[in-house]
């Protein structure tokens, strides 16, 4: 049976899919992005993660949320294709310079909103997330806005991603149960928010780390002297599972807390196959403190 996990009462995989990197600078040909898409459905992932600025250059705005498209239209429809749930973003932008833009104004919103609903193919998006704050916007205008698309129908539920604890609380109290979602980068090189991670918790918030893997790939543990202390207890579990230290980290992310559901970034099959299969993952307490004490000794280092 698939390992699942609720984001405001709609059952997905317990690890998703972040589609970005198949759409920005050093991505794959159309093709091998949506065989891509398709090994993540075939290997039972349910949600997959978008957002309208994930392309690369300036005139293909939703370059990723097409391909999601795409990919879900070839499957046809059936009781699987009705069990993914896409989740997209607004509110930032790229102008084709390699840098990225902020936009949380309500009217920008709703008309990136709008044409995510078109390039889609939907009547009504999933889950919603407000991308990141607007400094020159009002917190509560911007997420003001998400409550209003709700009520029109045109989302079904709302996410905020790269938010405080604070910032997370007043949007709880302007939406209330429509919040089911909170997106931040988490991992074990990078955890500032830990925090918001309690707080989600508590609240039964579903957390999304984005860039999950940071700090793991190979190249990034090994210095002139090898792996470091941090890192090597990944590569040791990975050992002592057959597995990869990719793999090792998603499972170790999953037990942090029952809401934690890791979006791993993807551009190759392979790396879709073996991210899903972290779900089916069982840690040893003993290793599960091992791997902990290694995560905070990392945050010790770079802190």
């Amino acid at each position: 049976m698939r390992a699942e996990r609720s984001i405001g009462g709609v059952r997905v995989s317990a690890v998703g899919l972040g589609a970005m990197p198949l759409s920005v600078e050093g991505r794959p040909d159309r093709r091998q992005a949506l065989t891509t898409l398709h090994a993540a459905l075939d290997a039972g992932v349910t949600l997959l993660d978008t957002a309208d600025s994930y392309h690369w250059h300036a005139d293909e705005t939703g370059h990723n949320e097409e391909l999601v498209a795409q990919a879900l239209a070839e499957r046809g429809t059936g009781p699987d294709r009705e069990a993914v749930l896409i989740a997209t973003k607004g509110g930032r932008g790229r102008p084709g310079d390699g840098s990225w833009t902020v936009d949380g104004r309500p009217a920008h919103l709703r008309r990136a909103c709008e044409a995510s609903l078109r390039r889609l193919g939907v009547e009504t998006i999933g889950l919603y997330q407000l991308h990141k704050p607007d400094p020159q916007v009002p917190w509560a205008d911007s997420v003001g806005a998400l409550r209003e698309l709700a009520e029109e129908g045109k989302i079904r539920a709302a996410g905020i991603s790269n938010v405080s604890v604070e910032q997370l609380d007043e949007a709880r109290l302007i939406l209330g149960d429509l919040l089911v979602s909170v997106q931040n980068q988490y991992s074990p090189a990078v955890r500032d928010s830990e925090p918001q991670l309690r707080r989600c918790a508590e609240l039964g918030i579903a957390f999304l780390p984005w860039s999950p893997l940071g700090g793991i790939s190979r190249s990034s543990l090994d210095g002139p002297s090898g792996p470091t202390s941090s890192g090597t207890a990944f590569h040791e579990v990975a050992a002592e599972h057959g597995v990869s230290p990719q793999r090792v980290c998603l499972a170790w992310l999953l037990s942090r807390a029952p809401v934690v559901i890791p979006i791993p970034g993807a551009s190759r099959p392979h790396s879709v196959r073996d991210s899903a299969s972290a779900a089916g993952l069982v840690l040893t307490e003993a290793q599960r403190t091992r791997l902990d004490a290694a995560a905070e000794t990392w945050r010790t280092v770079t802190g």
